[in-house]
């Protein structure tokens, strides 16, 4: 399949190139470079020996979406990863969250429709989850809105609610919503990862940055959370899993509205997640606790199983094995893709 991948320069983005080529598919790229390195396009070129078209734009502005599918289609399916994340950054910048992770799609959709796209498969997150009594987290757990913590998590779930009312005005369409929990890792090349811009929101890339130097401590935000060890528990899933999935929803991709979790299962602590990478590097990182943060839970994990029992699908990788690639990435680029 030829597939459009918008915001396909970013983290999960660059990883899933990488699995459609090597599942013999023919992904474009569609980024304003707002959060990543056109950079990518040699990364991926040389872990591959395929250079993939990228087109630098903005995924919410139609013209620009009509020009690639002009100079770069047929597309028979279009990934749309194309969102601001930060939950903390959403809450007070809650406009521009609303504005960029809806325009986007509603673009996407308007062209894409016009076009004849078959398939849309969009990058959803495991916080539309509202209760935290439902873990783990099924597909079917309860999604309220009103009872979400950030506009980023209500924009994902608003995004979700409209795909849907398409794809019933649209019944030749398929739409598969891709629950994600907490994507980390990196390529096993080394080649390319995760590189936030200025200082991480997320805990992975915050340790790694401690880890070379370029951040003094990490913070442990909370202690006493009703976990084995007090500190807060996530289903974090390597990236090249996530990927993965990606490639098993598309090529499962049937008409109707699909929703799956893409995650292991297995909740790993704040705690636990630092001793694997502190065994990753052979040192023990400098680390402080803190008072909890407002809106943190202290667990979020899924049941994946829908989407083994559906797709096929199921991730295979480890903590140990997450942490190693992230240390492999961050000692290869210090500066991230800068250098």
């Amino acid at each position: 399949m030829r597939v459009l991948l918008a915001g396909g320069a970013g983290y999960v983005g660059t990883h899933t190139a990488i699995a459609l080529i090597e599942a013999g598919h023919e992904p474009v790229l569609l980024d304003d470079l707002s959060n990543t390195s056109d950079v990518v396009v040699d990364r991926i070129a040389e872990i591959t020996g395929t250079r993939i078209p990228l087109v630098i734009g903005d995924a919410a502005d139609d013209t620009i979406v009509e020009g690639v599918f002009a100079d770069h289609g047929p597309f028979e399916a279009i990934i749309h990863f194309a969102a601001l994340k930060a939950v903390g950054e959403s809450v007070q910048k809650p406009l521009a969250y609303y504005a960029n992770n809806l325009d986007t799609t509603y673009a996407l959709l308007r062209v894409g429709l016009a076009q004849g796209i078959r398939s849309i498969v969009f990058s959803s997150t495991g916080t539309v989850y509202s209760d935290p009594a439902d873990l783990p987290f099924t597909e079917d757990a309860t999604r309220n809105l009103v009872e979400l913590s950030n506009p980023y998590s209500k924009s994902k779930l608003m995004n979700e609610v409209a795909l849907t009312d398409v794809q019933t005005a649209n019944p030749e369409l398929n739409v598969t919503l891709l629950r994600y929990f907490n994507p980390v890792g990196a390529h096993a090349s080394g080649l390319v990862g995760e590189d936030p811009k200025g200082i991480p929101n997320n805990l992975m890339p915050f340790v790694a940055r401690v880890a070379v130097g370029s951040l003094p401590e990490i913070g442990v935000f909370g202690d006493d959370y009703d976990t084995p060890d007090g500190t807060g528990q996530r289903d974090y899933i390597h990236v090249v899993d996530l990927a993965e999935g990606h490639v098993a929803a598309l090529e499962n991709a049937q008409p109707g509205v699909s929703s799956y979790n893409l995650g292991t299962g297995n909740p790993v602590s704040v705690l636990q997640l630092i001793a694997s990478f502190e065994k990753a590097i052979g040192r023990e990182l400098p680390k402080a606790m803190k008072p909890r943060r407002a809106g943190d839970l202290a667990a979020t994990y899924c049941t994946p199983a829908k989407a083994e029992a559906e797709l096929g699908w199921k991730a295979t990788r480890t903590i140990d094995d997450m942490t190693r690639d992230v240390w492999n990435w961050q000692q290869k680029n210090p500066s991230g893709y800068a250098g």
